[in-house]
């Protein structure tokens, strides 16, 4: 299970075995373990990861065109195996899905697009986006809302951790008309998976060695469903005495962050709240552009955007910000205890916001997308 340190479990997840595995393990990754010497250059990785891509829709494909390019610039070990799955773009069938689904089991590590959801309602109630995430139990979803160093917002500093359960909740796919005219949508929240979301969110805490878990809620609403949801998070709380615990309503939540973000550390929260506050959270700190995410399973670990906004006015324009995506592909090496890599990219990224000569135009700035990874490229310390 995720043990919270954000590495993969094994080497024979990624089709290593044996003395290569072994060869590969047996030596530092991290840049600072790697040194033997004052000469010596950062231990880097003698073998090739598989990753799985799904481009997705919106900006996606661009986004990733920025990662493949600045991987190839850093000379990353990893192979990207790429799988075109769209709902609004007609590719995406049964058969597509499985093929997708395949190669994450296989290679347990993947890199995900927005998958754009039609709303139109044609005979499918739940989506591809969702089919993934419960085929794959991708139950956990982290967005880390974090300043730029050198990018001015109205809250600087900010450094707060966002912590959603995404396999229930509203989204479930569960409605119907029980009188013409009269929809059901249907809510769920079960006792296991409300304690497996808070153990997350401690575990995270206290890998991490933050301080507090605030636990998300509508429970003076829905009294039975929230309700479950918070008993359950006030159970597990007990368990991590060192971690402060405390629970905010959804609505309350929202006006805080806006007010007072500094008051939060971790934060814990059933599917369509945490929908809502990634976003809100992205834009405390500079929009969808640069806010990374991640979603875990048991096995597995997906990398994406940490806002969902397909950024559906940019497609084509070469104006979006590749720095959320390549943020996300750098904590994905990081995840693949590929260190050296995963520094040098985020590194790039983060200095060159911070120079803010070359800035997209969501940032204030006037570069395109591909000015900007070409200015991250020129950052690269290979």
């Amino acid at each position: 299970k995720w043990d919270g340190k954000s590495r993969t479990g094994s080497g024979h997840s990624r089709g290593l075995s044996g003395p290569r595995w072994q060869q590969l393990t047996s030596r530092p990754l991290s840049v600072s373990a790697g040194r033997r010497g004052p000469e010596a250059p950062p231990a880097r990785a003698d073998a090739i990861f598989k990753v799985t891509m799904v481009p997705g829709d919106g900006v996606g494909p661009e986004l990733m065109t920025a990662v493949k390019d600045v991987f190839r610039a850093a000379d990353v070990p990893v192979e990207f195996e790429e799988f075109h799955l769209s709902e609004v773009q007609h590719m995406a069938s049964e058969e597509k899905l499985e093929e997708v689904l395949t190669s994450m089991k296989t290679n347990k590590v993947a890199m995900k697009g927005k998958i754009h959801t039609p709303m139109e309602f044609k005979g499918e109630l739940a989506s591809f986006e969702m089919k993934l995430r419960r085929k794959l139990d991708l139950f956990a979803n982290v967005v880390h809302v974090n300043s730029l160093p050198g990018y001015s917002t109205r809250h600087n500093n900010l450094d707060l951790v966002i912590i959603r359960e995404q396999t229930e909740g509203e989204y479930s796919a569960l409605e119907h008309e029980s009188v013409p005219g009269v929809i059901e949508c249907l809510k769920i929240i079960t006792r296991v998976k409300s304690r497996r979301i808070a153990k997350f969110a401690f575990d995270y805490a206290t890998k991490k060695g933050r301080s507090k878990v605030t636990a998300v809620h509508k429970a003076n609403i829905m009294k039975l469903a929230d309700g479950l949801f918070l008993q359950s998070c006030a159970e597990v709380a007990q368990l991590y005495p060192k971690i402060k615990y405390e629970n905010i309503i959804i609505d309350n939540c929202c006006m805080q962050l806006v007010q007072n973000p500094y008051q939060f550390d971790v934060l814990v929260m059933p599917n369509l709240y945490g929908n809502i506050i990634d976003n809100l959270a992205a834009g405390l700190v500079g929009g969808a552009g640069v806010v990374p995410g991640e979603s875990y399973s048991a096995e597995y670990a997906v990398f994406e955007t940490g806002a969902r906004h397909p950024f559906a006015q940019a497609v084509g324009r070469n104006i979006a910000n590749p720095t959320a995506m390549l943020l996300s592909a750098a904590n994905m090496l990081r995840h693949l205890n590929l260190e050296y890599h995963s520094q040098m990219v985020s590194d790039a990224v983060r200095r060159v916001i911070k120079q803010g000569k070359v800035r997209t135009g969501d940032l204030g700035g006037y570069a395109s997308s591909d000015e900007f990874t070409r200015a991250v490229i020129a950052n690269l310390s290979v």
